[in-house]
């Protein structure tokens, strides 16, 4: 991120890095023993990224099992209530969970885990569509588990179809083959994450939207609106073991939104976009916070969310872009804040009214008892602390490159994190010395 990472930096550095760290340098000075002023019921809620945050690829990273020591009481229970936030796609929510508790050395729940595909389960209107899946993965049985009853493959696409896959000559067809025409029209399209054989996912996904689901037909490029299509995980890039972040599911997206256009001459249109940085994702993730208070009989409500993340696109942006959110539910409720808002921009239509938004999610999930939601930047991922900062920051946002999906704006204020550490372990600790925390 060429123009981006060293502004943010530059402006944490000279603004309130200092700060932070004496404020940690406080709190681990004391071990956070606290004193008998501090709270021993949370009122808050944390969400961990995996990638970047608590492993590296398959590696995990050293401050993480530090981090959780702090998290789990001495019967393996968590202090605090947690819920595992990844753009990560291929697998089940189950697996992951599994994945995590022989990471960090503590049980995890399925309750606690959100994939980017999790909130899919939501949109039922799809459930009883004939869906085309792209991914890598067990797709099948991920799409079945979030509701979808009718669902056909990439792979189930090609052996119907065997003349349309044609860039990889080793794959074409040794024989001439008539198309097979055993499956049933395609309604929709999910993205669930970045597939292995990019160009037969590219080719396949643009003839179903092309032909309306009917692949027997030609291609018809002529304006005109295609089918649903449906999104998870915007992530451009991620990080594993290697020096630099790889592709993910973002880049994909970029090729498919550009093909698309280049052929027909019409942006390709998204249903819905979820995984970070969508507010949607953030409102089920705090969906699982508040129930697994509610589970553990905790009285206090739970007001608080930080987001603890690598990645300034997805995790500080939509940690910050929900922030908005839960902050304009407040003033929608608050007269004197309408009135506010309505004298600083001289019109209330600068006020988001309850009706233009889509309130699908509140009434599946309930509305959210949070009030906030901060983020935490570690150093361990994506967020590259070792670059060098520019003298005029003024002048390098101008020329900020913008890593996030192409439907949502930029905006600096999204990317700037609320706090800035180290790694995951320390960022507990803030956690814990801002809240006045103090774990039985």
């Amino acid at each position: 991120m060429k123009g981006l990472l060293p502004f943010c930096r530059g402006l944490y550095r000279l603004s309130n890095r200092q700060a932070i760290r004496k404020a940690w340098t406080v709190g681990s000075r004391c071990g956070f023993c606290g004193t008998q002023s501090g709270k021993t019921q949370p009122n808050f809620g944390l969400l961990f990224d995996i990638d970047g945050v608590l492993v590296r690829g398959r590696m995990p990273i050293p401050a993480a099992k530090m981090a959780f020591e702090k998290l789990v009481d001495s019967q393996g229970q968590f202090v605090v209530p947690v819920v595992f936030v990844t753009n990560a796609g291929n697998c089940l929510r189950q697996t992951k969970a599994d994945q995590l508790s022989h990471i960090l050395g503590v049980p995890i729940t399925l309750d606690q885990v959100i994939l980017s595909h999790s909130p899919l389960r939501m949109f039922k209107k799809f459930h009883d569509m004939c869906v085309l899946v792209s991914g890598q993965g067990p797709v099948l049985e991920i799409a079945k588990n979030v509701g979808f009853k009718n669902v056909v493959s990439i792979d189930m696409l090609r052996e119907s179809f065997p003349l349309l896959d044609m860039v990889d000559h080793n794959r074409r067809p040794k024989l001439p083959s008539n198309p097979l025409g055993n499956l049933p029209k395609v309604d929709a399209v999910v993205l669930f994450g970045e597939p292995i054989r990019w160009e037969t996912n590219l080719q396949l996904i643009i003839d179903v939207l092309l032909t309306s689901g009917n692949l027997g037909n030609v291609h018809q490029t002529q304006k005109r609106p295609h089918l649903p299509l449906l999104a998870c995980n915007m992530d451009l890039m991620w990080m594993a073991e290697a020096h630099s972040p790889r592709f993910g599911h973002g880049t994909f997206l970029v090729c498919l939104e550009n093909i698309y256009k280049k052929i027909t001459g019409q942006d390709l249109k998204y249903d819905a976009l979820m995984g970070k940085p969508s507010e949607l994702t953030y409102h089920f993730a705090e969906y699982l916070i508040r129930s697994q208070a509610m589970q553990r009989q905790w009285k206090l409500p739970i007001t608080s969310l930080y987001a603890i993340g690598d990645n300034l696109m997805t995790d500080i942006y939509g940690a910050n872009l929900y922030n908005r959110y839960l902050d304009e539910r407040v003033s929608r409720k608050n007269p004197k804040a309408v009135a506010k808002m309505a004298a600083t921009t001289g019109s209330t239509t600068a006020v988001p009214q309850e009706d233009e938004m889509d309130n699908m999610w509140e009434s599946e999930l309930a509305q959210p008892s949070a009030t906030s939601c901060k983020s935490v930047l570690v150093c361990t991922g994506v967020y590259n602390p070792n670059a060098e900062v520019p003298s005029d920051a003024n002048h390098c946002i101008k020329e900020t490159v913008f890593h996030g999906h192409r439907d949502f704006r930029f905006d600096p204020a999204l990317v700037e994190p609320g706090h800035i550490v180290k790694d995951v372990a320390e960022a507990v600790d803030l956690i814990f010395e801002q809240e006045k925390f103090v774990p039985k």
